[in-house]
């Protein structure tokens, strides 16, 4: 879900200045077979942390053999389907939020002969490992200063642009902690926690939500897609009433509004809209791989904490954080948007030019590497 979010506010940052735009599924584009297959085995592989840890850390990240492999299975499948799509209906710039989508974009620009797209590469992770990062991408646009050097570990020179996190419209408006309580019939005094595992709601969700609940906590707890957590959420919610069960649900902005503290796995596009919202974060280390980089981050940036799964540990780590969280502002500093920042680094590569002057929001948003030469026109560092 978190890819589809950023190629959602790619789309909306487009849009907003008479940009059309469409968004194609690298996984459905692989056919109804391999995309099953695909996503099983990263769901497999994902729970099990030290299969996974040794796939992103020993072999994405070196750039192994098998993880060359892998990407070539995928992209040779990809990038013919690309190709024909790209036919029918031209663009003038690829945008990939997705490792294997801009690979496949990269080996689809260096072989066609032809005018090709802008291609651009935009990556939310702390650290990307060496399928992000390809020869024939224009553009790398990461999130943070940690994550460039992440990219010029496998491409020294690489054009990259420091820009905000990509959030959705709606975290940037989301209601106050007042209005959002009001709306979810939750009591101004209430200590209130939002529970979530993303859009595949891993973790020990109703477990988590129970045993907070039971010391006296209101929970909000957000099954995403997870059918089999949803029904477990019902079912503790009619034994303990504090505890509020949503399954897929678009009033994500509205709960972490009403929260004191989100309680969430380490994936980055939720942690950034947490942030925007202006609400600290309890982040639960069981995401394997880039989840494990992406907590450490997390922490850096500050407020927040991390915790196990561990009942008895969970439960104070959350209390305590509840007691240290300082209180609510109901009026927030206006959050750095994304849409101004995109818009400069293509103007700044040359890929749409004068394309951040039409935006309302004032220039200057984008960061450079502190290492950064004069650029060129064709280079920002």
């Amino acid at each position: 879900m978190g890819h589809h979010v950023v190629t959602e506010v790619v789309a909306e940052s487009l849009e907003r200045i008479g940009w059309s735009t469409e968004v194609l599924d690298c996984m459905a584009m692989l056919g109804p077979m391999r995309a099953r297959a695909g996503d099983w085995v990263f769901r497999r592989a994902s729970a099990i942390p030290t299969l996974y840890d040794a796939l992103h850390f020993a072999h994405f990240r070196p750039a192994s053999r098998l993880a060359r492999a892998m990407d070539q299975a995928a992209t040779d499948r990809l990038v013919p389907a690309l190709r024909a799509h790209l036919e029918d209906a031209p663009a003038e710039v690829i945008v990939s939020a997705f490792a294997t989508g801009a690979s496949a974009i990269a080996k689809l620009a260096s072989t066609n002969g032809a005018p090709w797209p802008a291609t651009v590469a935009l990556c939310t992770d702390v650290c990307p490992h060496s399928m992000w990062v390809q020869d024939g991408l224009r553009l790398f646009l990461v999130t943070s200063p940690a994550a460039a050097a992440g990219v010029r570990r496998y491409s020294p020179r690489a054009p990259i642009a420091v820009v905000p996190a990509p959030v959705r419209t709606g975290f940037h408006e989301a209601p106050s902690q007042a209005e959002a309580r009001k709306r979810l019939g939750i009591g101004p005094e209430a200590s209130c926690v939002l529970v979530m595992g993303g859009g595949w709601g891993l973790g020990p969700l109703a477990e988590m939500a129970e045993m907070v609940a039971a010391r006296g906590v209101t929970v909000l707890a957000v099954a995403g897609h997870n059918a089999r957590m949803a029904s477990a959420l019902a079912a503790v919610a009619r034994r303990q009433p504090r505890v509020v069960p949503f399954g897929l649900t678009d009033q994500v902005p509205t709960l972490m509004a009403a929260a004191d503290l989100v309680l969430t796995t380490p994936g980055a596009t939720t942690c950034s809209e947490a942030r925007v919202v202006g609400r600290p974060l309890m982040l639960l280390d069981v995401m394997p791989g880039h989840g494990r980089d992406n907590v450490q981050h997390e922490l850096e940036l500050g407020e927040a904490d991390v915790c196990d799964p561990h009942p008895g540990r969970l439960v104070q780590c959350v209390l305590s954080a509840l007691e240290r969280a300082a209180p609510v502002a109901e009026r927030r500093p206006a959050p750095e948007r994304f849409g101004t920042a995109f818009g400069d680094a293509l103007a700044m590569v040359g890929i749409l030019p004068g394309l951040s002057r039409l935006h309302a929001a004032p220039r200057g948003r984008v960061r450079r590497d502190a290492s950064a030469r004069t650029p060129d026109p064709q280079e920002v560092r």
